[in-house]
C-alpha cells in the first residue's frame, strides 16, 4: 500500500492536535513550571534546548525541549561527548519524557503533530533512501509508531520502516492507540537509549 489518505494531513487531525495539546498543557502546567525551575537551578540557562529539525516535506522548524545536558567543553573549546555532559537529572528527564513537554508548543504552532515520525536533523535529509524519505509525507510527531515499538533501542533502518508503515496505515484509531501505548511506555521507561550509549547514534545513511 503506497500513499496515505488525506486524513493524516487533514483538518480533522489538526483540530484533534490543537484540542489535545491545549488540554495537556493546561493539565501539565504545574509540571512544566516545576521542570523549568529545576532545569534552571541544576543545569543553568537557557532552560529550553532549541534545535532545527525537519518537519513535513522536510521543512525546517525549531524543536523545543527541556535542556538535559550541561555545557562542558574540553581544552580546545569543543563540547565534550554527550555521555559526559548528560547529568543524572538529565537522564531522569529523558527517562520520564518530561524533557519533551515543550514540544506541545510546537504542536500548537502547527510545526508538529502529537503522532507522527520523530523530527530528525536537517543534515539527514540527503541520506535517506527514497522509501525512507516518505517519512516526511506527514507532520513530525511528539510520539510515533517507532517510539512505541522500541524507540531508541531500534536501529535506524527499523525506525524508518515503522515510520513508513505508520504513513501507509494511518487512522485516528491508530493515533489513539499510539498515544495510549506512549503513556504505558513512559511509565515503564523502555527504549530510552541505544544499548551501551547515552544518546542515539548519528544516522550515517542507507543504501539506496
Amino acid at each position: 500500500m503506497k500513499g496515505i489518505g488525506h486524513g493524516a494531513n487533514g483538518p480533522g487531525k489538526r483540530l484533534f492536535d490543537l484540542a489535545a495539546a491545549s488540554a495537556a498543557l493546561i493539565m501539565l502546567a504545574p509540571a512544566f513550571v516545576a521542570v523549568s525551575i529545576a532545569v534552571g537551578l541544576l543545569l543553568g540557562r537557557p532552560v529550553l534546548f532549541r534545535q532545527v529539525r525537519s518537519g513535513r516535506h522536510g521543512r525546517p522548524f525549531t524543536l523545543l525541549k527541556f535542556r538535559t545536558m550541561v555545557d562542558l567543553r574540553g581544552p580546545d573549546g569543543a563540547l565534550l561527548p554527550d555521555e559526559q555532559r548528560l547529568t543524572r537529572f538529565g537522564r531522569w528527564l529523558r527517562a520520564t519524557s518530561l524533557d519533551e513537554l515543550p514540544e506541545l508548543l510546537n504542536v500548537l504552532r502547527g510545526e508538529m503533530s502529537l503522532v507522527g515520525p520523530r523530527p530528525l536533523l536537517m543534515e539527514y535529509l540527503p541520506l535517506y533512501s527514497q522509501e525512507q524519505a516518505r517519512r516526511h509525507e506527514v507532520a513530525a510527531g511528539v510520539t510515533g509508531w517507532a517510539q512505541v515499538n522500541g524507540r531508541n533501542a531500534l536501529s535506524w533502518a527499523e525506525k524508518f520502516e515503522l515510520d513508513v508503515w505508520y504513513i501507509d496505515h494511518w487512522s485516528f484509531v491508530l493515533d489513539l492507540r499510539i498515544l495510549v501505548m506512549t503513556v504505558l511506555k513512559v511509565f515503564r521507561a523502555e527504549g530510552i537509549n541505544q544499548p551501551g550509549s547515552a544518546t542515539q547514534d548519528r544516522f550515517q545513511g542507507s543504501a539506496r
